[in-house]
Order: structure tokens, then sequence, then C-alpha cells
């Protein structure tokens, strides 16, 4: 099996020497190669470049350990004085089996990531050019051809302008971090292989790729097995192995879309006795009953999540009226539901379509957006000049206020900005949402929205329950009154929110479209008092702020603003953070938050953010790291998606040495953390 590799390399130097003498042109290559860089930057920071690789139609270029045949990719570097470049970083592989021989390929455009630092006294100014001989083997299942081309880039010193927007998508296809040592052990011709993967992620299709060459037999069965959070796979190792390994470092593959972990394993004790991987996938289906009673339960929770609040003063004056008729409080209930579920499945929906075109989203993924947030803003503004009297919705209809229209448009709204609060039950469900089945999954989205609408619903259909409401009266206006004061606040925690996502520009700008959103629907409400028609002054004046504002947000270049420092010293999450603080064998407290994340915001002011915590952190050398997930972020993406968690919050601790990591609760305590410290 070997034999065929040897014959390769050999021919592979003899084609280099043939090469060299006469380049290829570039048009007659089998993997079209580029090198891109990413953007500028300071003297002594580190850019990075992509080595972008294209293969034609039926070829195929090698991971960096190509499996039982073919060859790796070589790369020789020329650059600048004071320049120096780190080690690649590839995509996850796929498997190709040819003959028995198992290759480790990617048959579809990939995109091989370099660090690059740049040298400290590096003199700001033009860019630099960056040069790499690269080698690589393209092959289709038939036969091989040995390429090679010098690449080289521009490299700018000097300040960060916007960075290549490709390096995202690239960036999505690399392995996640695992974040906690995995550990292996030999039993004959037998590798154990344990790593500490949540029972909660499914795996569909796994492989393990082993970096190091001839340390596994490739073409073997690969057997995976659980036990509670770790997972065991069983390795062979191939009749004539190179040496006994002292580690076993290589990706997890987690399934077939091409998510995976990064795994480093040392020598250690590995249990034999776990539950084969189709009773764990078996016992997953099974638990869809509680998945499905956990997502309700926590749509029903949403009801009393702050951020959901303002939403429930529309609702109260809804079902206030409501009481008039039977028949009318059923139609709103109904309508209302229907507007719940249809705003959560439609989320839902979309999100499961963007992680399955390789987008790194998750749940309240469009909180994550400038221009959301913006319209959200204009939103609650016109709700609550609405409610102080200012104007009254012309619409027929749609959103008159007691009318079934008005009730489904309600619910919308109430999902809508519901998603933020991912509450306690919640988070194994939505978690379960983005790895299961595509119908599991839209089930799942569905009884969060029932969840979401139960209360209203149930009002709508007890009797006894409709009776216990005020009846309707004058007091209603006062009601009003008195709720428009959450929305306006909810209107200022937007504004706020607009500018810690968009920055200074962009806020100043969403500020001007709300005065003359005001503006306008105070002369509407002026024309409705005179007894004239609102209509035409609406439709045209809410255009010309609307979309005059969009496209001058637009040309706004929105950046998030700068994080300030809390009580608690934190550094900001990374790959390379948490394999540096782990490395250290200190303990490690890793929280994930959001500016749009109410509950992530009351566990760091209750919980997080306190002396007691900081001092007994400083004691016990706990090192603290902080992802900010307020914008999309893939890294932290990809981090949540391997801890089998939808979005924020996640803390994760992890303890002194090599010990497994454990997430905790979504409902923080200071007085939790301290003792975690001790």
């Amino acid at each position: 099996m070997r034999c065929y590799r040897v014959v390769v390399a050999v021919l592979w130097q003899l084609c280099v020497l043939m090469l060299t003498a006469a380049p290829a042109q570039a048009a007659a290559m089998h993997i079209q190669a580029e090198l891109v860089a990413e953007s500028a930057g300071q003297p002594g920071e580190t850019v990075w470049l992509a080595l972008r690789m294209r293969p034609g139609q039926g070829w195929h270029g090698y991971w960096s350990n190509p499996g039982d045949a073919g060859l790796g990719m070589t790369l020789d570097w020329t650059l600048p004085a004071g320049m120096k470049a780190g080690e690649p970083l590839y995509p996850v592989p796929e498997t190709l089996l040819i003959s028995g021989l198992m290759n480790h390929v990617y048959e579809h455009e990939y995109a091989v990531l370099v660090p690059l630092t740049l040298s400290a006294d590096a003199a700001p100014g033009g860019g630099r050019t960056v040069r790499v001989d690269a080698q690589w083997l393209a092959c289709t299942d038939k036969i091989c051809v040995p390429e090679q081309a010098r690449l080289e880039t521009a490299v700018t010193v000097g300040p960060r302008g916007a960075p290549d927007p490709r390096f995202d998508t690239w960036r999505r296809h690399l392995p996640a971090p695992l974040g906690a040592q995995a550990q292996f052990a030999r039993s004959g011709n037998i590798i154990r292989l344990g790593i500490p993967l949540p029972a909660s992620l499914e795996l569909e299709d796994p492989h393990v790729f082993a970096t190091e060459d001839r340390l596994v037999a490739y073409a073997a069965p690969q057997r995976f097995s659980r036990k509670g959070d770790l997972l065991i796979v069983e390795l062979e190792r191939p009749k004539l192995a190179a040496k006994e390994p002292a580690r076993l470092a290589g990706v997890l593959r987690l399934n077939a879309a091409g998510d995976g972990v990064v795994f480093d394993a040392a020598p250690g004790t590995v249990p034999s006795n776990g539950e084969p991987l189709a009773g764990a996938a078996q016992a997953t289906t099974a638990s869809l009953p509680w998945l499905l009673l956990l997502a309700l339960a926590g749509g029903l929770l949403l009801n009393v999540m702050p951020c959901v609040f303002p939403i429930l003063s529309l609702k109260a004056l809804s079902l206030a009226r409501s009481g008039e008729s039977a028949t009318h409080a059923r139609r709103e209930g109904l309508a209302y539901t229907a507007g719940v579920v249809l705003a959560c499945a439609a989320l839902g929906a979309l999100l499961l379509a963007l992680r399955a075109a390789g987008e790194e989203v998750g749940w309240a993924f469009q909180l994550q957006e400038p221009g959301v947030v913006a319209a959200l803003l204009l939103l609650a503004v016109a709700i609550t000049a609405n409610m102080l009297g200012l104007f009254e919705f012309a619409v027929p209809g749609f959103a008159t206020e007691g009318s079934p229209q008005g009730a489904f448009a309600t619910g919308l709204l109430a999902a809508f900005v519901a998603t933020p609060c991912t509450g306690p039950f919640m988070a194994a469900a939505m978690g379960a949402a983005l790895l299961l089945p595509v119908p599991a999954a839209m089930a799942l989205f569905v009884a969060l929205g029932v969840g979401l609408a139960l209360p209203f619903l149930a009002i709508a259909f007890v009797p006894a329950l409709r009776r216990a409401l005020p009846k309707p009266g004058a007091w209603m206006a006062k009601f009003k009154l008195v709720m428009a004061v959450p929305m306006a606040l909810t209107a200022l925690a937007l504004l706020w929110l607009t500018f810690r996502i968009g920055g200074a520009d962009f806020v100043r700008m969403a500020a001007v479209m709300a005065a003359g959103v005001l503006a306008v629907l105070a002369e509407i409400g002026r024309r409705q008092r005179l007894g004239h028609s609102a209509l035409s002054t609406a439709l045209a004046g809410l255009a010309v702020t609307v979309i005059g504002g969009a496209v001058a947000l637009s040309m706004i270049d929105a950046r998030p603003a700068a994080a300030t420092q809390g009580i608690l010293p934190a550094k900001p999450f990374s790959e390379a953070a948490l394999a540096q603080a782990r490395a250290a064998g200190k303990p490690v407290f890793a929280y994930f938050t959001a500016d749009w994340c109410l509950t992530c915001k009351v566990n760091e002011q209750v919980a997080i953010e306190r002396e007691e915590v900081r001092d007994a952190f400083a004691k016990a050398g706990v090192i603290v790291l902080r992802g900010d997930w307020t914008r999309r972020d893939p890294a932290i993406t990809r981090y949540l998606t391997a801890q089998s968690a939808a979005g924020v919050p996640l803390y994760v601790w992890y303890p002194a040495g090599k010990g497994l990591p454990r997430q905790l609760p979504q409902v923080l305590t200071a007085q939790g953390l301290v003792e975690l410290s001790r």
C-alpha cells in the first residue's frame, strides 16, 4: 500500500525538476492557485494570507496529511526582512476511498490560511511583496499531476482597512478549537481516543483525520461510542507502524457539512465501555419529545423576560378589549398565535438555511446586523408615538388595535423581539435544533412559538381567565399612556444597541431617521385631528425618511464601538487565547455575551462583574476569556457550535491542568463562581 506513495514521491521530484526548466502556464493548471492578503497591518502585528485553491472539474487537492496516497502541499516563502510565516491552517478535509486506499482530499474550492507576522521595526508605507513557491499534487480517480507556482501578493504596513470579506467564508471551514485535552490509550493493535464532546452534540458521519503520518490505518473502519460527554473512537494501527505515538493530534469531522474540531490527545486512560454511536443517535431521536417540552417551556418563560415586557403592553390592551365578545377573543388568540408561530418558524427556517449554505450564524442572528436594529428602533419609536396618542393607525384592518390583524402583527413583533432571550429551558432545545434533521428542528421552533403564545391563547379560550380581566373603560386610555413608558425605554435601549454594533456615525444617522419618523407621524396626527386624510402624507413622508435614511446608512462603515473593561479583567476570546490559557495549566473561565442579550447583561451585573468574584479569581489565578458576539464572529460561532449551543449566553469552566471542561448554567450567581475558583 505504501509502495504507491513512494512511486508518487519519486515521480513528483522528477516532474518538479522538469517543471522548473519549463514552468506550466496557469491556464494548464488543474488546480488554480492564488495568494491573497486579508488586510494591512501595523508593525509587529499578525496579518493573514490565504492560498486559494480551485480544483478543476473532477480534480482534487490534498490535506496536510494526504492519507494512503497523494502528497501534501509544500510552501517555500520569500519574505521581506523581519517577516515570518506561521503554520498553515487547513479546512476540514473530505475522505476519498479509491481501490482500498483512503485519501484526505478537497474536491471543491478551498483556502489554506497562513499567519504572517510583520517586522516590529517595519516602516509604514507601501506594500511589501510576499512570495511563496508552492508545490502540490492534483489528482483525479485515475491520474495525478504534480503542479507548482510562484505566487505573490503585496502586504501594506499601516492602519488596517476593510478586510477582504472572503476570509470570513474561508475561516468558517476551519475546524473549531476543542478547548479541552483529549487522551488516548493503546491496547494491542487498537488505539482508543477519548475526545471531550457534549453528549447533546449529534454526530453525522464522523471521521478522525490524524495529523501525523502512519499513526493509524487510514482505510480501516473507525468505531465511535459515547460515555457521557466523552466521545470514544477506536482506531486501528497500521501493520508497519512508523513509531509508538507520544501524542495524537488531528481533526474530528462532525458531520457531512464539513464542521469539525481540532484535538490534541496525550497518553492517558480512556474507557472502553461506551455506548455505540448508533445507540446514541437513537437516544437523540428518542429525546425529541423532551426537547419539544423544553422549547415549549422556554417560550412560556419568555413572556416574563425583560426584553419581551414592552410587547406585553400591546397584548394587554388587546386582551382587555377582547372581553367584549368570546368569539372575538378566540379570533384574536388564534391570530396572535399564528403570528408568533409563523415568526419563530420563519426565523428558524432562515437560520437553518443560512447554516446549510455555510454561514456561521446562531439564534438571534438578525440582531447582529446594524440595519435590522435600526429598523427595530424606528418601529419602537412609531409604537411609542402611537401609545402616547401622537397619531392613530390609519391602515384599515391590519394594524387596528383589537382586531385579529392587529393581534397577528403583535405576534410577529413579539416573537422577533423575543429571540435574544434564550432562557435556561431553551439552551438544550435551541442547541439541538441546529444539529437535528430539518423536520425535527422545525418542530422545536414551532414549539417555541406555541410556548410564547400560550398565555394569550389560554386567556382567549378559557372564559374564567377572560372574566378575570378588567372591563373595558376609560382606564384603558391611561393604561396605554403608562405602557408607553416601557416601549420608550425599549427605543432608548435599541438606540444604545445601534451605537454598540454600528458606531457613532451610524447611530447619529439612525437618530436622525427616528426624528424624521416622529416628525412625519406628528404631522399625520395633526391631520387626523382636523378630520383630513393622512394616507398620502404618511406614505410620502415615511417613504422619503426611511428610504433616504437607509441609503445614507448603507454608505456608513458600521463598526462596533470599543468595548469597555469591567471589574473582572478579561481577555478577548480567540482560539489561540484559549489554547494558550489551557497550556498555562491554570483554570479558565470563558463566557460569551452580546449587547443585545439581556440575560447576558443581567448575569454580568449580578454574578460576573462583582468584586468578590474578581478577588477570588485573582487568588486562584483564573484566566478569564470574554467572547463578544454582538456582531457576527465566525470563530465564536464555531466554538458555540462545538459546545452544542445555539447562541448566548454560554459559560464554560476549564479546571486547572487537563481536566474536562463543563458548561455552567445560564443563570449564574456570584457565590457559585467564587466556589468554582476554590
